[in-house]
């Protein structure tokens, strides 16, 4: 077939068309500043910036005190608990007491995961004797109650072998003075190797058992996989090489207002559960029957730790979405703060001011879940929230 000039004609302008049709209109560039974006939620103040070890816990008392604790999973901790004063952090009680006493692991501290004062004039230090999730050392697993008004210690109470399992990880408290000789302590144990479970102890005679070692709801949730900063988070590598997500059991604790129920939550998992504590304490209740009475209560996002006020609301962390959340007396939620730089809101605690404290440490991005890398900028935050409520009571 000859091609004529006129065939050769509308096969340009065919294939010019085509051409204009696959290319852009425009050429592209950088999103400006101000383009739309998420919004933030809540007002925010910095209490307090850490610019040494990565804190975990903090605790306000009835008269506005300070405490926090450094976990020993690495950072250079000097001591493991600490009162903030004179804008600085004070070894607390003192410099000895946060040294472990090699001859004997109840005389001093190993390394401190939580701290809470009690609403009747102590500070409770829960000591894990675990150092970077190892296994407890004997004896070393402890709370020890601090007299505020002298600062000496006036209890340590050692957790019995009955209690304490290889990979046991006592993670947070609550205590209720309510029930009991002397109060009742509850306990999560937050194992990444074993068992969950809540660990239930009489302060005055210091006897505890564990409960619900092993339920589903002091489990982590087989199918969660945690997304922060918009990828998989807590990716750590096995013994065989290969790469894992961490797994975490039950870790936030918070007790209603009348103590009547306990709040719990595994670290890995979105639910919400809880429990009669009437129940919790009881031998004659059968671990079944217990596991059948604890209600799951929903999603309300992955949470570290867990708070309760006195007008019956449940505050939880969301660390996946950089949010604190509340959980109102008929069952709704709220979210307080939603803000990129809360980096893995941890503990929260109520101070006297009506205020809800929480510590953002960016947990996520600790060397161990990123090949080494410690991708953490300090400082590390202590943050509060307005909520205009009261903690809930103890006694």
């Amino acid at each position: 077939m000859s091609i004529t000039p006129r065939f050769l004609a509308c096969a340009l302008a065919i294939s010019a068309a085509a051409a204009s049709q696959s290319s852009f209109a425009t050429a592209s560039t950088s999103l400006p500043a101000d383009a739309p974006a998420e919004r933030t939620i809540g007002q925010l103040d910095q209490v307090f910036a850490f610019h040494d070890a990565m804190p975990t816990g903090v605790t306000v008392t009835d008269n506005g005190r300070i405490f926090v604790n450094y976990p020993k999973w690495g950072d250079d901790v000097t001591f493991t608990v600490g009162e903030i004063r004179e804008g600085r952090v004070f070894p607390y009680p003192d410099a000895a007491f946060n040294r472990e006493d090699p001859n004997d692991p109840a005389n001093g501290l190993i390394s401190v995961q939580s701290v809470v004062a009690d609403g009747k004039g102590a500070v409770w230090l829960l000591d894990t004797a675990a150092p970077g999730f190892a296994a407890p050392k004997a004896g070393g697993a402890k709370l020890v109650a601090v007299d505020l008004a002298s600062n000496k210690i006036i209890r340590t109470l050692v957790f019995p072998a009955n209690v304490m399992l290889d990979g046991t990880y006592v993670n947070d408290m609550r205590f209720d003075f309510r029930v009991g000789k002397e109060g009742t302590v509850y306990v999560t144990d937050s194992s990444i190797s074993g068992p969950g479970a809540i660990i239930v102890m009489d302060i005055a005679s210091g006897k505890a058992v564990r409960r619900l070692s092993g339920a589903r709801s002091t489990s982590p949730d087989p199918d969660f996989i945690p997304v922060v900063e918009g990828r998989q988070a807590l990716i750590t590598s096995g013994p065989d090489g290969k790469s894992k997500p961490l797994t975490v059991a039950s870790d936030g604790i918070a007790l209603s207002a009348d103590g009547k129920t306990l709040y719990f939550c595994p670290l890995s998992s979105r639910h919400l559960y809880s429990v009669s504590t009437t129940l919790l304490r009881d031998p004659n209740v059968s671990e079944a029957q217990l596991a059948e009475a604890v209600k799951d209560l929903g999603e309300k996002g992955a949470s570290d730790g867990l708070e309760a006020d006195a007008d019956g609301a449940v505050y939880a962390g969301d660390y996946e979405h950089n949010s604190i959340r509340r959980r109102l007396a008929d069952g709704s939620w709220q979210t307080l703060v939603h803000d990129p730089r809360v980096l893995w809101p941890d503990t929260l605690s109520i101070g006297p001011d009506g205020y809800l404290y929480f510590i953002a440490n960016q947990l996520q991005r600790q060397a161990g879940f990123h090949d080494g890398m410690d991708l953490r900028e300090k400082p590390y935050s202590l943050l509060r929230v307005r909520i205009d409520a009261a903690p809930a009571p103890t006694h």
